[in-house]
């Protein structure tokens, strides 16, 4: 464990007929300072601390402490200078709080600032190795508000301990109560939440360094970019793999950075091992996910760095929302004597529209009864239309019952119920074809194409080949395959591919189809429509010359941010 020091200075090295006389006593407890906290302090002027050693960015020896830790902690026999030091100290203290050294607020008046803060100096310098020292610093070109930084500085590997922030001017000091690990890389990355105390104008890019407690420091990288509206800021979660059955989402990452303004982001300062990567748009900033609140990018395999100094690009994310309300039934409404019509509360999968999932409840005798046929509304993706034949009464009760509930994302509700009021009102509507895909005269694909008929009826008539004609401008007749996507819509795919920019017709025999309540027309559909040429398809084609390896091209629709196509 690398402990709390204090740079010694040895009373021989003071010019003691230049000091203060109460400060005499006490200087070998005195440690670095920057000269602008000392000023700011009016603790000592640069004439009276004597023989200060400075550095590139103003820092020197001098006693900004040693009151706390050097005179306090003296023997009996210092005691007494120690109290004289301290009540000088405090008399100074104020004076210079009244006169406002220690105002911090920023000039008014002026033209707006659009500048945004950044970080002018950091300490230790970045790849320092063998640091021994129990605290880092920052400099700011400007003032910052306080909480945005206390709420944008990530240090991987994580510091269990609360970290001790202290502020002069716009320098800032983090220190660490009880040291820092030995032998460890630790990577300190200051996020782009940081916003200035004029304007609120946050920091455009992030900032990190790394150092180590050990001779060696760790240089593996991983890097990417973050694809979306919304893309900034969001945070990188690294895990150290384990295995497939971590919830590593569960607990705090290994190593964190944050995605600047153009999406972009770096993984620095990465030990030897296999890594999962994660991109979070942490809302709560308390560096675990939340799946109802926040989005994730979640990546498609592990990164190993295995190799010295190994580097890893491209590992590159999309944006989403986990869902994890599981779905429900909202509303049960019956039409007439036949249909039902059901309200979810979301879209679910295919199997739970099937009309066997379901089942009429009648409370009042204790009976079961099926449900026949079901259907997808065409304009509501919540909505579906399920058709019965049975007989209900409508003084008794009766139920709705889902056996299960599956949304798109496999939340599942089981046995979900719903009452609902009987109609007897009489089913005598023909069933209708509404729609076709191609449309007429429209075009299709010659290459793997289907033909789709849309019905606002479940079909209780399934032997229906013989109502549909297949054929081409020579009345050649083509040949195809039959299926029901739901009761109410079906897809004709031939069983060869057409030809090219030729024209084909469908021709169907309404008189085969016939409702539950047993309503049909009697009247023929024709669709004609025509295959694409094959200099019709779209795409892109290039060179891309790099150095880089897993180069991944993405094309994002300049109209709508969400739309992506890769390469």
């Amino acid at each position: 464990m690398v402990k709390r020091t204090e740079l010694v200075i040895d009373n021989e090295t003071l010019d003691k007929s230049t000091c203060h006389p109460d400060f005499v006593e006490g200087w070998n407890n005195c440690y670095e300072v920057t000269l602008q906290q000392a000023q700011c302090d009016k603790m000592f002027s640069e004439k009276e601390v004597c023989h200060f050693e400075r550095s590139e960015k103003s820092v020197f020896n001098g006693c900004k402490r040693f009151l706390s830790r050097g005179l306090l902690r003296n023997d009996k026999k210092n005691s007494k200078s120690s109290m004289i030091a301290v009540k000088l100290y405090l008399i100074i203290f104020s004076v210079s709080f009244l006169i406002g050294c220690a105002n911090q607020l920023p000039p008014g008046g002026g033209e707006v600032d659009l500048i945004p803060p950044e970080i002018i100096f950091s300490y230790p310098e970045n790849g320092t190795t063998n640091f021994e020292g129990d605290y880092i610093e920052f400099e700011f070109s400007e003032y910052v508000d306080k909480r945005s930084f206390k709420e944008a500085i990530f240090i991987s590997p994580a510091i269990d301990e609360q970290l001790e922030i202290n502020w002069s001017g716009t320098s800032v000091e983090i220190g660490f109560p009880n040291g820092l690990k030995d032998s460890l890389t630790y990577v300190v990355t200051i996020g782009t939440d940081v916003v200035d105390v004029n304007n609120k104008n946050r920091m455009l890019n992030s900032y990190s360094f790394s150092f180590a407690t050990g001779d060696k420091i760790d240089k593996r990288s991983i890097g990417g970019k973050v694809y979306g509206k919304d893309a900034e800021g969001t945070l990188i979660f690294a895990y150290k793999y384990a295995d497939d059955t971590t919830k590593y989402l569960a607990r705090k990452p290994d190593y964190l950075s944050q995605t600047g303004k153009d999406g972009t982001y770096k993984l620095n300062g990465l030990a030897e091992s296999i890594y999962r990567v994660f991109a979070v748009n942490d809302e709560f900033r308390d560096l675990l996910y939340q799946a109802d609140q926040d989005l994730i990018g979640i990546p498609g395999k592990e990164i190993s760095l295995t190799n010295t100094d190994s580097t890893y690009s491209g590992l590159n994310f999309f944006m989403m929302k986990v869902d994890t309300v599981k779905p429900r039934l909202l509303g049960t409404v019956m039409t007439d004597s036949n249909h039902l019509v059901i309200t979810l509360s979301e879209e679910c999968d295919s199997a739970s529209y099937f009309a066997n999932n379901f089942q009429i409840i009648d409370s009042t005798l204790d009976q079961v009864y099926p449900i026949d046929f079901s259907y997808r509304n065409k304009s509501k993706k919540e909505e579906f239309v399920l058709v019965h034949k049975n007989k209900l009464n409508s003084e008794n009760s009766y139920f709705l019952v889902a056996k299960i509930l599956q949304d798109l994302e496999g939340n599942i509700f089981e046995n979900e119920s719903t009452g609902f009021v009987v109609s007897d009102k009489p089913d005598t509507t023909a069933i209708k074809l509404i729609k076709t895909e191609p449309g007429r005269n429209g075009s299709t694909d010659f290459k793997n194409p289907e033909i789709l008929l849309f019905f606002d009826e479940a079909i209780a008539n399934k032997e229906i080949k013989n109502a549909i004609q297949f054929t081409d401008t020579s009345k050649n007749k083509i040949g195809y395959n039959l299926s029901f996507i739901d009761d109410a819509t079906i897809s004709l795919k031939p069983e060869m591919d057409l030809k090219p920019e030729k024209n084909y017709q469908l021709k169907v025999d309404l008189n085969y189809f016939s409702d539950a309540a047993g309503n049909k027309v009697d009247s023929t559909f024709v669709l004609k429509f025509q295959t694409i040429t094959g200099v019709e398809f779209t795409g892109i084609s290039g060179k891309l010359t790099t150095t880089k390896n897993n180069v991944v091209v993405v094309l994002q629709d300049s109209k709508d941010a969400k739309k992506f196509f890769t390469a």
